[in-house]
């Protein structure tokens, strides 16, 4: 997910370098849509990853 989120920004910077607004802005908003879900489900990951292992001894 992180890497659409990469190609996303890649889209939106280069549409902007041609001028087109549009389409840099409809791939920026995708791009951070992308970017928070990949943390959100990052973070999800690493605390029910850790409640599963249990503490360490």
């Amino acid at each position: 997910m992180l890497y659409w989120a990469a190609v996303f920004f890649v889209i939106a910077i280069i549409a902007a370098v041609f001028g087109f607004g549009g389409i840099a802005a409809g791939a920026a908003g995708i791009a951070k849509i992308l970017f928070v879900v990949f943390v959100i489900l990052f973070v999800l990951s690493l605390i029910f990853g850790g409640i599963r292992r249990g503490p360490r001894p």
